[in-house]
């Protein structure tokens, strides 16, 4: 198949790449970041290692509108079987949902319809929620809201998950969930497609940021979910203001996990 690759600096999307090419695939271009953060993974790097062409989604737009490419992009977009959007940062939109023959499909990391937006690793922690999931999805012009395809959903304990902990759970089902999709796809199968039943939880920038902050009249109990749930270093965390300035917080209880 020809396929489009979008994602972001994460180890799963980096392993769903290396898959691809491993299956024979043909990945005519992947859309990325292209800062790295020290120690982190970088996809650019390795779809270079794999001599595949880097761009963005503004530039796939802009070529989808004129109708082709320019030399220098290194690829062309006709005959573009799917689009892979996994943990991509950006909203989809048309034309590119259009553009391929089999669909666009994001990989989301939570279960849907339940967790819709960013932020869920985070709420869920917040709330308690007793399992977590992962999703894949038809792209449609509304964020996280097209046909499912599968959801694989876990078991956790929202008093041991930290925000890192569960995205680390999540990433390794999440790549088990592309691999299947994948092969579903290459062995001629219809993908399922059945639409999100309403309900569920759209999570906002703002409402990300408005969790984060520890307010005096949290209780004691909330600050520490709080704290669970924004714990991922080297990013900033739950937090209290004073005196104008931000501070992070850590708990006794994560720190005593956090010890060897």
């Amino acid at each position: 198949m020809r396929i489009l690759y979008m994602g972001k600096n994460k180890p799963a999307v980096i392993a769903g790449l290396e898959y691809l090419v491993e299956q024979g695939h043909d990945v005519v271009a992947v859309a990325a970041q292209k800062n790295k953060m020290p120690g982190s993974h970088c996809l650019v790097e390795t779809a270079h290692r794999f001599g595949i062409p880097v761009t963005s989604d503004i530039a796939l737009y802009q070529n989808i509108a004129a109708g082709q490419c320019p030399p220098e992009c290194g690829y062309h977009l006709q005959d573009i079987d799917l689009v892979i959007s996994y943990l991509f940062w950006k909203k989809i939109r048309k034309p590119l949902i259009e553009l391929p023959k089999l669909g666009c499909i994001n990989f989301h990391p939570a279960p849907l319809p339940d967790y819709k937006g960013l932020g869920g690793y985070n709420f869920a922690i917040y709330e308690g929620a007793q399992q977590w999931g992962v999703s894949a999805h038809f792209v449609n012009e509304d964020f996280d809201a097209g046909d499912l395809i599968k959801v694989m959903r876990f078991d956790i304990n929202p008093n041991r998950e930290t925000a890192y902990s569960l995205e680390q759970k999540s990433q390794s089902v999440m790549f088990e969930l592309f691999q299947y999709v994948m092969d579903l796809i290459a062995s001629g199968q219809p993908l399922p497609r059945i639409p999100q039943l309403q309900g569920g939880k759209y999570i906002t920038r703002a409402d990300f940021e408005a969790l984060r902050k520890v307010s005096e009249t949290d209780t004691v109990e909330e600050i520490k979910r709080k704290v669970r749930a924004f714990w991922y270093p080297p990013y900033e965390g739950a937090y209290v203001d004073i005196n104008g300035e931000s501070f992070t917080l850590v708990s006794r209880e994560l720190l005593q996990d956090l010890r060897p």
